[in-house]
């Protein structure tokens, strides 16, 4: 005998065929062809009936991914939201929070607290001493951010999973760098590309044709975005990229050798640049093994460096490069992170570097 089928229960849409975990924001957003912030302004609209400067062709194409997908609000995910209490989340993915002055992260922070403190914001700083430390992985690890209304993210290196799980959950995130990698997660960036293209140019008008880059191996967004702007400005320049013009080094200090650096001249490089990181090792490890190598800088090579120096070398000649503008990013991510606690829709531009003439850099 046929058995009677299941009625859905009114006011729900039944999810789709063969789905067995609850459909997302995000996916709305994506179906929709629209922001999740916007996503969040019409059905939070939906639930709390205040009116959002949102026209009624989006509203329609949002409501309609919700309901195609069988989207259900969380309801904890909602009272979450609702319970707004002005604090802002600062996660850094390194082994201690950089309260350091001399931590090339600690303008970022400065740029942070004045801006929030100007939007009525108090900061929640998440360390190396909460439960599981910065930079720890697992699916618990980013937890605890959601004491907060929004978060801010800064570090080289990040757990993507648990970032995603944020975003995909509706929780407003920006992270203090590129990082497109990671649908929709929002983010403020420096211009690197412009700034190591314009480098290399400056290079270039002293005579240089033969300049090589120097970082560390790994993917990191800022990195690519040097080697990127390196390799546009060898091409501007009319100048090819041979196969030692990007050395990747495991560990820079110790890859970067007096005996590389002479063989590299001898072989007709005159000019050396080095990207910026957290670590330093890449300025370091080259500087030093030029000095090993008995080269005066720049009447014999020219030295740039694709950011500012390490704080340890402070007291050495200032390199040819540009400057990170990080007061100025650490306001613009605060900015972005309160526009998307407010639900609306924003996003700041690049923020471009200042280049740096320096004491390193010569004719050939």
């Amino acid at each position: 005998m046929e058995q009677p089928r299941k009625r859905a229960k009114p006011g729900r849409n039944p999810a789709p065929a063969g789905r067995t975990s609850r459909p997302r924001q995000a996916e709305v957003a994506r179906l929709a062809g629209v922001s999740q912030a916007t996503v969040s302004l019409v059905l939070s609209e939906r639930v709390d009936g205040k009116a959002a400067t949102i026209s009624e062709e989006t509203r329609k194409r949002v409501l309609d991914a919700a309901r195609s997908l069988g989207y259900v609000p969380d309801p904890a995910a909602r009272r979450l939201a609702a319970a707004r209490n002005n604090l802002l989340g600062v996660f850094s993915f390194t082994a201690t929070f950089p309260t350091d002055v001399q931590h090339s992260y600690y303008p970022f922070l400065v740029g942070v607290e004045q801006e929030a403190a100007a939007r009525g914001y108090d900061l929640v700083l998440f360390t190396g001493s909460s439960r599981g430390g910065a930079g720890a992985a697992g699916p618990d690890a980013l937890s605890r951010v959601r004491l907060a209304d929004g978060c801010l993210f800064l570090g080289r290196h990040v757990p993507r999973a648990e970032l995603k799980r944020l975003v995909a959950d509706g929780f407003p995130v920006v992270h203090l760098g590129r990082r497109e990698e990671l649908e929709g997660l929002a983010w403020v960036g420096a211009d690197y590309v412009s700034a190591s293209r314009d480098v290399v140019a400056h290079l270039a008008a002293l005579g240089h044709r033969r300049i090589v880059l120097v970082r560390e191996d790994d993917d990191a967004p800022a990195s690519a975005d040097r080697q990127q702007g390196f390799l546009s400005g060898l091409a501007a320049a009319g100048t090819a990229a041979g196969p030692d013009a990007v050395l990747r080094c495991a560990d820079p200090e110790r890859e970067m050798t007096a005996e590389r650096v002479r063989a590299l001249v001898a072989d007709g490089v005159t000019a050396f640049v080095a990207e910026e990181t957290d670590t330093g090792a890449a300025w370091r490890g080259l500087s030093t093994a030029v000095r090993d190598a008995g080269l005066a800088c720049p009447a014999d090579v020219s030295l740039g460096l694709l950011g500012s120096p390490p704080a340890d070398l402070a007291a050495e000649p200032v390199p040819m490069g540009f400057d990170i503008p990080r007061h100025r990013l650490g306001a613009a991510a605060v900015r972005l992170l309160s526009a998307l606690v407010a639900g609306e829709e924003a996003r700041e531009p690049l923020v471009p570097c200042e280049f740096r003439t320096g004491e390193t850099a010569g004719p050939v």
